[in-house]
C-alpha cells in the first residue's frame, strides 16, 4: 500500500527537521540543510522522511513537483503505523 504526502520544503536549513504543516489543505513541513541545487534538497527530502517514518530510503520517491517547493512523496509500505506517523508530524509544532 503507497501512501502519498504533500511536503512543503525548507531547503538551506541549518539542520534537517520534519513537523508542522504549511498551508491548507495542510502540507508537512521538511526543513533540509541541501540547498536547492541540482536535486540535491529532494534527495535530502527522500531521506529525512524516510527517516522519520521509520522505513528504507528505497521505499520513499518524489511523484510530483521535483523542483517545485512542494511536493508530492509516496512511502511505498505496508505498516499500518506510517499513516499515523504522518499524522502525528504534522500536528507537531514547527
Amino acid at each position: 500500500m503507497a501512501i502519498r504526502v504533500t511536503v512543503r520544503v525548507k531547503p538551506g536549513a541549518s539542520r534537517n527537521k520534519v513537523r508542522g504543516s504549511f498551508g491548507d489543505p495542510p502540507a508537512l513541513v521538511v526543513a533540509v540543510s541541501e540547498p536547492a541545487i541540482d536535486g540535491r534538497a529532494s534527495t535530502a527530502v527522500c531521506r529525512a522522511i524516510a527517516e522519520a517514518v521509520g522505513v528504507s530510503l528505497s521505499k520513499v520517491s518524489i511523484v510530483m513537483g521535483q523542483t517545485s517547493r512542494t511536493k508530492v512523496v509516496e512511502i511505498n509500505d505496508n505498516d499500518p503505523q506510517i499513516e499515523r506517523k504522518i499524522a502525528e508530524l504534522l500536528k507537531s509544532e514547527e
